[in-house]
């Protein structure tokens, strides 16, 4: 280990940078610059304080793109304080060693978040300089202490006091991991943007949608879960920034589990299907009630009266501000998460006299991809993102749906979506009435939608996430007064099916479209 006697600070994010530099000053640190932060430096009344072109003997070029990338800095660095060759190599040309480097990178990820973002801004926001100090100082961080972040300025500054100056092996290798997680971090968000990118005869071509031929899967741990999905599994919550479930923030209520993640991740994405006030309430990741509603509590009550009895202890999402309204019906039922935009300082206040209820604020978030692990590798995808618009709709019966009728199926059409297949859902305009999910044949799903109906299925509607493979499905849910069906059509039996809406009086679309959900 190397008392810090010399720090090189060159960063793109300046917080706090002036509060550190002069604590590591006031400890005898003597300061080097470059660029803008040297700037930020002097105006801040830090001395003694030098320039990197001061050390290298050469000025900084090429706008900018060339300032530490020099012999001198390397040397400086990477020299083994231990090694007497090193040492006296360093003494023979006069060169300067570097016990501290602080480094953040250019701010590529933020340039990479835009859609609209040109290559050139991209490229010019790619750090060369800054990923090799980072990289030589933690190559060599026995003597370097390498600085990546300013969460740590405060208690790098801290153990610099009380340690006259050193910093502790442990202190060193812990910086060293975050380096190189950082180095990680910045190459893959590299990677990632531009393999989306495409040089055409055209010009540029930015396909988002692209599956990578690489698939880098990398996110930090934000916290433990006391289980997985059963009591002998091992769990945790991995993510990269604050949107979705995963990012969201909890407002109130005891640890989140494994399994209500999943149950609120399903909830809120089946919520984004809507543009109205909605709610979804979800048990197992199938939906058992959903609506829309002139307010947010209208919705709730809506979705409720689906299936009142397997929304007990259910997890609730919204696509609305949830107000004192919605949270006083809320209370009134065993609920075991809610996740909202945001929640109102009355419904927080009624809702939080359940100490146990989780209250979840979540931003929405672009996922392009969906990635499930199986064994030995990963199963990758686009995300379904189908929005179906009734123009898309072909009527293959006689009798065309009715305006009601077409409220109904659009509405049914997007809850089918987000039920495990094979899915059936009996809809009337703006309210699920009930679920058949997860059965092994159609029909099966018809059946059981049918039998766990609490509010009447006369006169409701039905749809389908995949083709009925033959008339018994439609004729199962005739039985119980459906008057209209929506689903994909393809099957062979297409022609047998249609007849059989006809003969039963139904009203049938096809979409083209499939909603397989496992």
């Amino acid at each position: 280990m190397a008392k810090i006697t010399r720090a090189l600070i060159s960063v793109t994010d300046k917080t706090g940078i002036a509060e550190f530099a002069t604590g590591l000053s006031s400890l005898g640190v003597e300061i080097v610059s470059t660029g803008g932060t040297y700037r930020t430096l002097q105006a801040a009344g830090i001395a003694p304080l030098r320039e990197v072109a001061e050390l290298t003997g050469f000025p900084e070029m090429l706008d900018g793109r060339v300032k530490t990338i020099h012999p001198r800095i390397a040397a400086g660095i990477l020299a083994l304080r231990g090694n007497r060759e090193h040492m006296e190599a360093m003494s023979r040309h006069d060169l300067p060693l570097i016990d501290m480097v602080v480094v953040n990178l250019y701010p590529f990820e933020r340039f990479a978040a835009d859609p609209h973002a040109k290559v050139e801004e991209l490229v010019e926001n790619i750090d060369i300089g800054g990923p090799t100090m980072i990289r030589a100082a933690a190559k060599n961080w026995q003597d370097v202490a390498v600085v990546t972040g300013a969460a740590d300025y405060d208690r790098l500054l801290a153990e610099l006091r009380d340690g006259a100056g050193w910093l502790s092996p442990t202190t060193h290798w812990l910086l060293m991991q975050k380096a190189f997680w950082r180095t990680a971090e910045y190459d893959r968000a590299i990677s990632a943007r531009l393999s989306r990118i495409w040089l055409e005869e055209g010009g540029w071509r930015d396909e988002r949608t692209t599956l990578p031929p690489i698939l880098d899967v990398r996110a930090r741990q934000r916290f433990g879960l006391r289980y997985g999905e059963n009591p002998h599994q091992h769990a945790a919550l991995y993510s990269e920034g604050g949107e979705g479930i995963a990012g969201a923030e909890q407002l109130h209520g005891k640890e989140l589990s494994y399994n209500n993640l999943v149950d609120l991740d399903a909830a809120w994405q089946l919520i984004q299907e809507f543009t109205e006030p909605a709610c979804a309430i979800i048990k197992h990741t199938n939906p058992c009630g959903c609506a829309e509603g002139a307010t947010v509590a209208d919705a709730y009550r809506r979705a409720y009266e689906a299936d009142t009895v397997s929304a007990f202890g259910g997890v609730l999402a919204f696509n609305r501000r949830l107000d004192a309204e919605a949270a006083g019906e809320i209370a009134k039922l065993f609920v075991e998460a809610i996740a909202a935009p945001d929640y109102s300082a009355e419904a927080l206040e009624i809702l939080g006299a359940k100490k146990n209820l989780r209250l979840l604020r979540v931003h929405p978030s672009t996922d392009p991809l969906v990635i499930k692990s199986i064994s030995g590798g990963y199963l990758v995808q686009t995300a379904d993102g189908n929005r179906l618009d009734r123009a898309e709709c072909a009527v293959k019966t006689q009798r065309p749906p009715s305006e009601e009728e077409w409220s109904a199926l659009l509405f049914g059409w997007r809850v089918c979506k987000h039920v495990k297949s094979n899915a059936i859902v009996y809809a009337r305009p703006g309210q699920s009435i009930s679920v058949g999910a997860g059965q092994m044949s159609r029909v099966d799903s018809v059946k059981v939608g049918a039998m766990k109906a609490i509010l009447p299925l006369e006169g409701s509607v039905l749809a389908s996430d995949a083709f009925f493979p033959f008339p018994d499905g439609l004729e199962e849910a005739a039985k119980h007064g459906i008057t209209a069906v929506i689903q994909p059509g393809g099957s062979v039996r297409d022609p047998e099916v249609i007849a059989a809406a006809d003969r039963l009086g139904l009203a049938m679309v096809f979409t083209g479209v499939r909603h397989f959900r496992h």
